[in-house]
């Protein structure tokens, strides 16, 4: 048995399932270390502008502990939001065979842990999902690339979730011998009962007004300018589409915005935003699912996986990390250039012309999610561990 640190920043929707089901392989003996507590207590959510608190057990079915965080302005918005004087002493009580860390290097934590051990023979191994997607060779970047790549000499594995992060450990030296895929996944069970998800979110879209025989476009997450919902609505009114209402889920900083563009169309509908227990019906209220986000902040979308685990079509901006790996155009979805207002109107014109190739499209979406799971991450995970030990 591996007895196996897992560092993390907090309790996250997407990673707690992840743990528990590392847990309960036999192969592990795991403690998972967080550096915050946001997601379990109410706290300002900076996206959705609001105080947030997840609806579902994060920290159920396996070993964790909090690491205290002596930062003013605690968070991972910054770079000493991070600050946990005390993780190199309570990671190595634990007496770990490896460190896994799914959190970013770029954390003061992180810089004084990876200092603390860089005399102690623990292999550590670091999960990330950064993509370079938008090229740059300015003295700075190439500068960066030099102490990022500095950094990466420090970890005996990485593990990448698609081909964008791939790319970018490459990018940074990596060797392909210390590179495994260990894909970025949702907790599937959640968004497997379908049928019942489709009843709540036909009630649902009555209650807010929907036609009963429009199709729906479906953008859900925080109204904020990476996300890019304003090119979304102003492609939804361009693209003068039969029968079709344009759904924004979510909550941010751009709400007052985007609600006054959407007047310029009597087709467009608004919902707060969702907690994860009703995310499932979320998704079941759209025929399409659209993430039209621009530049190098959205390092994957993980409401893509979502969404495909749901059997929905899907299109994406170029600049989304998981498109390369997820998105297959003319299949079960559309890329469009990330930031062409034009190229976003074209797709959902191309989209909806065919309802019944649509639904085909969804039924491709469900094929090809499958195989990013938790078990999949685990295989990555004992393949990097048989590498290095």
């Amino acid at each position: 048995m591996v007895n196996l640190a897992i560092v993390a920043s907090h309790p996250i929707q997407y990673y707690a399932p992840l743990f528990r089901c590392i847990s309960q392989d036999n192969f592990f003996n795991i403690r998972v270390f967080y550096l915050w507590n946001f997601g379990i207590t109410n706290q300002l959510d900076l996206g959705f502008n609001q105080s947030v608190k997840w609806d579902i057990p994060l920290m159920d079915g396996y070993e964790f502990e909090f690491v205290h965080n002596t930062s003013k302005d605690r968070g991972t918005h910054h770079i000493f939001g991070l600050q946990n004087p005390s993780l190199a002493k309570q990671v190595l009580d634990f007496k770990p065979d490896v460190v896994l860390l799914t959190v970013s290097y770029n954390y003061a934590s992180i810089y004084n842990f990876l200092w603390q051990l860089r005399h102690i023979d623990i292999p550590i191994i670091f999960r990330g999902d950064s993509h370079r997607i938008l090229p740059k060779n300015d003295l700075k970047s190439n500068l960066k690339r030099l102490f990022i790549a500095k950094i990466f000499e420090k970890f005996s594995a990485c593990l990448y979730v698609g081909k964008a992060n791939h790319d970018y450990f490459q990018y940074h030296f990596v060797p392909a011998n210390k590179l495994f895929f260990a894909p970025h996944a949702i907790n599937r069970d959640r968004f497997s009962a379908l049928s019942s998800a489709v009843e709540q979110a036909n009630i649902w879209k009555q209650e807010l007004g929907i036609p009963e025989r429009d199709a729906v476009i479906l953008f859900a997450g925080k109204f904020e300018e990476k996300k890019c919902p304003l090119d979304l609505i102003k492609a939804f009114i361009n693209a003068k589409l039969d029968s079709v209402s344009l759904l924004l889920v979510g909550a941010g900083k751009l709400e007052p915005e985007i609600r006054d563009l959407a007047k310029h169309s009597d087709r467009i509908y608004f919902a707060p935003f969702q907690n994860q227990s009703l995310m499932p019906r979320t998704y079941a209220a759209g025929d399409l699912f659209v993430l039209p986000s621009y530049g190098s902040s959205e390092t994957w979308g993980l409401a893509i996986n979502e969404a495909m685990c749901m059997g929905k079509p899907v299109i994406v901006s170029n600049h989304v990390g998981c498109a390369a790996d997820l998105v297959r155009p003319w299949e079960n979805g559309l890329i469009f250039e990330a930031g062409n207002i034009d190229a976003l109107a074209a797709c959902l014109q191309e989209a909806m012309s065919d309802r019944d190739r649509l639904k085909l499209w969804g039924e491709e979406s469900k094929k090809i999610v499958a195989d990013y799971s938790y078990e999949r991450v685990i295989i990555g995970l004992k393949q990097a561990l048989a590498a290095i030990l």
